[in-house]
């Protein structure tokens, strides 16, 4: 559900933000509502979903989950409008960068826009990448650091500095960014084995740190090589960790799997998470236009 209202947040907070500003609505302070009109698409008639996300289709028997959606305390959000989404970005390309959650979004607006054109118009390309017939392209680009790993001779480098993808990127005409659940993976869940920083290569580093210095590197991106009066930028925020029942007032649980209703309230019961602050103030100070990148928080 949090994908829906990450969309949501895109659609019409960004592309439609005089709407949110007339209605003077705070989107990201609200409550999941049951909705019986909901889902808006079916994952098992959807070419576009990966089988590991495909809950229904492989064995989970509840489908009360899919019927929430996202109610800001002070106005209603229009309900998703396929026809209209590609009517609005007819010619365009949308690029989804980041880790799993980049992907779930775009799996969930690829089925939305796959239901809404009955899947007659949509091409399914490899790679993630769809196209429809009216030229909106919705891609996603793996990139769980946003920063580069490159191979050397003597193994695996996450270089904080460095950020090569941006050339592609930069094409887009919107872009959705999001990084953050990887870098605390340790062993072989970790994708590299050593890190550069201005030059210097070691083995480890507090990975905060580490975080905060790709995080300023892909900020400075932004500043010096995208032009951001044609390409909309958003920063998807940062997603508190499902491995900790505590955080949710469940002492004990280590995951969300048994989980079947959403947290209520707009705030989680932890506070936020330290990485959210991170993400917030290295923007803010790294980025000489405020308007130049919407972090969905």
């Amino acid at each position: 559900m949090l994908i829906l209202a990450s969309l949501y947040v895109v659609l019409y907070t960004g592309l439609c933000s005089a709407y949110v500003k007339q209605k003077g609505c705070n989107v990201y302070e609200g409550k999941w509502v049951y909705d019986e009109s909901y889902p808006l698409f079916n994952s098992r008639k959807c070419p576009f979903i990966r089988k590991e996300f495909d809950c229904i289709k492989y064995g989970r028997s509840d489908d009360q989950y899919l019927k929430y959606r996202w109610q800001p305390n002070d106005c209603d959000l229009p309900r998703f409008d396929g026809v209209e989404f590609m009517r609005i970005l007819k010619g365009k390309k949308v690029i989804f960068t980041g880790d799993s959650i980049s992907l779930n979004q775009w799996q969930s607006l690829t089925c939305l826009l796959y239901t809404a054109s009955y899947g007659s118009n949509v091409t399914h390309e490899a790679n993630e990448s769809m196209s429809t017939d009216c030229g909106v392209s919705i891609a996603y680009f793996t990139s769980h650091y946003l920063v580069d790993i490159e191979t050397e001779q003597f193994g695996r480098v996450l270089k904080l500095d460095s950020l090569k993808n941006g050339e592609l990127w930069k094409q887009a005409d919107v872009l959705i960014f999001n990084t953050w659940l990887w870098w605390y993976r340790r062993g072989i869940k970790q994708p590299w084995d050593y890190i550069e920083d201005d030059g210097v290569i070691m083995e480890d580093m507090d990975r905060m740190v580490a975080f905060t210095k790709a995080l300023m590197t892909w900020a400075k991106w932004v500043d010096s090589d995208v032009n951001t009066y044609q390409t909309k930028i958003f920063f998807r925020g940062v997603s508190p960790a499902h491995y900790r029942g505590a955080e949710w007032n469940e002492p004990g649980v280590r995951n969300c799997s048994k989980e079947t209703r959403p947290l209520t309230g707009s705030t989680y019961p932890t506070g936020v998470p330290l990485a959210a602050k991170v993400v917030k103030e290295t923007l803010s100070s790294n980025i000489s236009s405020s308007n130049s990148v919407h972090l969905l928080t």
